[in-house]
């Protein structure tokens, strides 16, 4: 499968801003919540999780004519994010979006234009009891459920195998494990000129895209989210530990600074990358690829390393008239088989307790998928709080400008970076 990139996040910024408090059009919502009949959903446009939607959708009308739902794609637009926070302030966003990305729920929630699932009888309780322990992260400062954890792609750092054999490296069992090691391993990999470089994130200054840099190595080394308790927690010895890795990554050309356009680890360009199961597809027989987690500083072992998880989420919009149906269709969409058939159609990790023993048969003939599926028991979410976008765009430009450019000392820029992020985190 394709891969359903962050960037379509990229001016999620903008519909954000022009959000307002309200109610999304909602209506009597205690009406609403009882009523059932046809409801429309969006899928994502992603071809894989197409199939899996119009197969589900099939399923559910061949047993409830009088409460058919209605499939579309999630209308063309600069990024689903856009669309989606302009249905809001329209009033007709669909019932059910599964694509819902939780950096945007905090402001979706702000506009009024979601339903809090715990108005649903049981519904609290069937998002913990699938989803586990993980479900803590995804409930708003109110302690409600605005969003259903759905499908995650825990990241994991694949390498090219060829690669490191033509750099001397262990193709089978490499030594990544600790920042050393990592290290060690990138510096062989450049000065051998088995590739120009050893990993190449983007170094772009979109909010999303220390997702796929710091973010995976923070949770790693911490167990923690950006934002605790209304408080940063990147400008401490732990951040900083991460911040000095991939510093000495940049300052070394091991990482290089200027973007590049296409895919950096199919090109060759690059040895390693940070990447989800959707890569598994993606890559396939085209690279020779290993994966191992990301590293940590003291080497954690692989089974304690938490990872970020990359995940898309399902929610309710306030517009919807029949949330009764709606929510039905939610957990039959999320039941234990649909969760089998989303992962066997497009290999991403259903977010719920036991993954791998669940569906020991997809496993068993997938083993590829089995590492990443381990890992998506332990990962880590973007923290919901208030002003998440201008929480994590405030870090990126800090992130970009001491540890990418060296612009500044990192302590500095992480410090002053922290006093926004705990205005913003507080609603300020």
């Amino acid at each position: 499968m394709k891969r359903t990139l962050p960037a379509v996040l990229v001016s999620l910024t903008l519909v954000l801003a022009a959000g307002c408090d309200g109610s999304g059009g909602g209506g009597d919502a205690e009406k609403a919540n009882a009523a059932t009949g046809p409801i429309t959903i969006w899928l994502s446009n992603n071809q894989d999780e197409l199939g899996w939607g119009k197969a589900m959708v099939e399923a559910w009308n061949a047993q409830h004519a009088d409460q058919a739902i209605t499939a579309q794609e999630i209308p063309a637009g600069k990024s689903s994010e856009e669309v989606i926070g302009a249905a809001i302030t329209a009033g007709n966003a669909p019932c059910l979006i599964f694509n819902t990305a939780p950096a945007a729920v905090p402001q979706f929630q702000k506009q009024g234009g979601l339903v809090a699932l715990d108005e649903f009888e049981g519904g609290a309780q069937y998002v913990t009891e699938r989803t586990g322990d993980a479900a803590e992260q995804y409930k708003s400062s109110d302690g409600k459920f605005y969003q259903m954890p759905w499908k995650s792609n825990p990241v994991m750092i694949f390498y090219n195998k060829d690669l490191f054999a033509k750099a001397g490296l262990d193709a089978e069992k490499p030594a990544l494990a600790t920042y050393d090691e990592f290290l060690t391993a990138a510096r062989k990999i450049k000065s051998s000129g088995a590739a120009p470089a050893a990993i190449y994130p983007s170094p772009a200054a979109d909010f999303f895209q220390s997702w796929f840099d710091f973010y995976p190595l923070f949770a790693a080394e911490t167990g923690k989210q950006l934002v605790e308790d209304n408080k940063a927690q990147f400008n401490t010895p732990e951040g900083e530990r991460v911040a000095a890795f991939w510093k000495t990554l940049y300052d070394e050309g091991l990482a290089p600074k200027e973007p590049y356009n296409g895919d950096s680890f199919a090109d060759e360009k690059a040895a390693m990358a940070i990447v989800g199961p959707w890569a598994i597809a993606v890559y396939g027989d085209k690279v020779k690829w290993g994966a191992v987690p990301v590293p940590t500083s003291a080497g954690k072992p692989a089974d304690q390393i938490t990872t970020f998880s990359d995940a898309k989420n399902v929610a309710m919009y306030s517009a919807c008239q029949n949330r009764a149906t709606a929510w039905e269709v939610l957990k039959f969409a999320t039941s234990k088989e649909q969760d089998g058939e989303l992962l066997t159609k497009t290999g991403q990790m259903p977010l719920r307790t036991d993954l791998a023993a669940a569906y020991p048969d997809y496993f068993a003939k997938n083993p590829a998928y089995s590492q990443f599926a381990e890992m998506a028991g332990r990962t880590v979410e973007v923290p919901n709080v208030p002003n998440s976008v201008a929480i994590w765009q405030a870090f990126r430009d800090a992130y970009t400008a001491s540890v990418i450019f060296g612009k500044q000392p990192v302590p500095d820029a992480f410090n002053a970076a922290a006093q926004k992020v705990d205005q913003l985190a507080s609603g300020s």
